[in-house]
């Protein structure tokens, strides 16, 4: 093998005849051509460049007021607001969402107490069944006093199969919207957003099954921020559970009216083991902790799930594409990952401008 080597200033060269026994310059010889196969390109050495991971852009659609996405066993499963009736979306792919399965699984009666406005649809699986929780008002009324929570129940084990019974409303102290459920302390829990007087709050009630409420129901927050008074309402609604990795426990809110450019995420904080019933546990942020940025507006009704495989946290909400496009079907759903504080707080960044490209969920290995 030859060898050329540089000498001097000038780059001069001479040429050395290498012997193939000499331990030193069968070193330099190996790597040399080391280097010079690390700078050819993976298919000039037969070998294939590994695949760019795969990405998605927001929003997920076009269209979808207080979105809600369920991950279990690495399948996802979709829903938002439609008006006047439930549709559940399938797929393992939530980048590809606007070619998901999909399916109405239930509509309303034509009259009683949930018979319109059917809003803020969530799927719970518990106790080995599917619960689908949404609001609704009752006919002949438009008034928020007649407006309640109400859940169905599918025991099959596809959501997207099998009959859906309808559980009737549920027990809540007061006429309100926005129910969702946790479990906490080895017990469940429901909140939803009651009307107080003129105002929207939030309350919380442990539950004896998946449609009956048991026991004192608590109303831990009322709209007592500027920012949650925008747009000429003092509302707190959409709470949404999250179990922080030192135990304590968060609940996420829309504050403000949903037709205000304002509308954002309030945060309230519980410590661990604390009686989650007891409003004096419960703090509340001084600043939304989610607001509209980067060219996404009206940040708002989120959800939470996790990736395939457990390791990341994902927040879901709705948002429009521009201002003063006030609470309309413009609302799209948006993802992203969230990260925690060294405290164990939820760190939700900024909204993520649209269009710009993220990882999708990881399925790991």
């Amino acid at each position: 093998m030859t060898i050329w080597l540089k000498q001097g200033a000038a780059g001069s060269t001479r040429r050395a005849e290498k012997d193939m026994g000499s331990p030193i310059l069968r070193s330099m010889g190996l790597l040399a051509a080391a280097a010079s196969l690390a700078m050819l390109p993976a298919a000039a050495c037969g070998m294939e460049a590994p695949p760019a991971p795969p990405t998605f852009t927001n929003p997920l659609l076009t269209s979808g007021p207080d979105p809600w996405i369920t991950q279990v066993d690495g399948v996802y499963y979709y829903t938002h607001t439609l008006g006047n009736r439930l549709m559940l979306w399938r797929t393992d792919d939530i980048a590809d969402l606007a070619k998901a399965e999909k399916r109405v699984v239930w509509t309303p009666p034509t009259r009683g107490p949930n018979a319109h406005s059917i809003w803020a649809p969530e799927l719970h699986r518990l106790d080995g069944k599917w619960y689908l929780y949404y609001s609704a008002t009752a006919s002949g009324f438009k008034d928020d006093q007649h407006r309640a929570v109400f859940v169905l129940e599918n025991a099959g084990a596809d959501p997207m199969q099998g009959e859906w019974v309808d559980k009737g409303r549920v027990n809540t102290a007061r006429a309100g919207i926005d129910g969702t459920v946790f479990e906490h302390g080895g017990k469940r829990y429901f909140a939803y957003s009651p009307y107080i007087g003129s105002d929207s709050g939030l309350a919380i009630a442990e539950m004896r099954n998946p449609w009956t409420l048991t026991g004192p129901e608590s109303v831990i927050a009322m709209p007592d921020k500027s920012w949650e008074k925008q747009g000429g309402r003092q509302i707190l609604e959409g709470p949404e559970f999250l179990l922080g990795p030192k135990g304590d426990l968060f609940l996420t809110y829309s504050a403000s009216a949903c037709w205000s450019d304002d509308y954002s995420l309030g945060l309230l904080h519980a410590p661990a083991r604390s009686d989650v019933l007891d409003p004096k546990v419960w703090t509340k942020t001084a600043q939304p902790v989610f607001k509209s940025a980067n060219g996404v507006y009206a940040t708002g009704h989120n959800g939470f799930f996790t990736s395939p495989d457990g390791k990341e946290n994902w927040i879901i909400y709705h948002a429009n594409p521009g201002p003063g496009m006030k609470c309309t079907s413009a609302r799209a759903p948006h993802i992203q990952r969230f990260g925690w504080s060294e405290a164990g707080w939820p760190q939700f960044g900024e909204p993520v401008a649209s269009d710009t490209p993220l990882p999708v969920p990881s399925r790991g290995r």
